[in-house]
């Protein structure tokens, strides 16, 4: 099955998918093997600019049509290589007419066979504030989702928009994140969702506080083995 990556914001972190990806298709296949990917990559400038006025449908409009170009390109199913536009999930898969693989539940699975079930999440203020990223973990893995309060939010967003979104990678702004973690941790978190596709630059199992369970990786992984499974499943047939 042909992998449909809809990426680009950021590219930082599209780069990311595409590494882990053919990573982990190799892992699977071995020699020279690498993952089968068609990329749509949009421009994250108009993206962003339509997030922060609101503009929602405008971003619905532009990743449908970029949907629709990779089924048109012999796509079999969407990875949409963002954590925050999965608020549209519904709207790009039903416009685009292909099924997508939703960031949430490679994560959200991680989660439960680790046994966490009060877990926190450090992500965009679209994703940590709105209940459309939140509703998904808590309705279908009973967790009990804890995001930082006003202040770390803004840092945390501030930090994802005018640095990792960049490739900057700063040493205070990695210590800032660690001491919301340690608040989380103290709050009677098991663990934390790097639930923006940026912030593993940034933060990494060593230098956590808490376990953390990096979207990115897991969303890549999973699609890869999603495609794999289908492409066994039609030698068999």
């Amino acid at each position: 099955m042909l992998i449909g990556l809809l990426g680009g914001m950021s590219w930082e972190s599209t780069a990311i998918y595409y590494r882990e990806m053919n990573r982990a298709a190799n892992r699977s296949l071995g020699g020279l093997h690498s993952a089968r990917i068609l990329m749509h990559s949009v421009d994250f400038e108009h993206i962003q600019r339509c997030q922060h006025d609101g503009k929602w449908g405008e971003c619905a409009r532009i990743l449908v049509e970029a949907g629709r170009s990779l089924k048109a390109g012999g796509a079999s199913f969407l990875v949409l290589a963002t954590n925050t536009m999965h608020k549209l999930a519904d709207e790009i898969e039903e416009g685009s007419g292909l099924p997508m693989l939703h960031i949430a539940d490679p994560t959200g699975d991680a989660l439960q066979r680790a046994g966490h079930t009060r877990i926190g999440l450090l992500a965009t203020r679209f994703t940590m504030e709105e209940r459309f990223y939140r509703h998904r973990l808590e309705s279908r893995y009973h967790f009990d989702v804890v995001v930082p309060d006003e202040e770390e939010r803004a840092d945390i967003h501030g930090i994802i928009y005018d640095e990792l979104c960049h490739g900057t990678v700063i040493d205070t702004s990695a210590a800032r994140f660690r001491q919301i973690i340690d608040h989380l941790k103290w709050s009677g978190c098991e663990a934390v969702i790097l639930g923006c596709t940026e912030i593993g630059m940034l933060v990494s199992a060593d230098s956590s506080p808490l376990p953390v369970f990096d979207t990115t990786a897991l969303h890549a992984q999973a699609a890869v083995g999603l495609a794999l499974q289908g492409e066994l499943i039609g030698l068999k047939d």
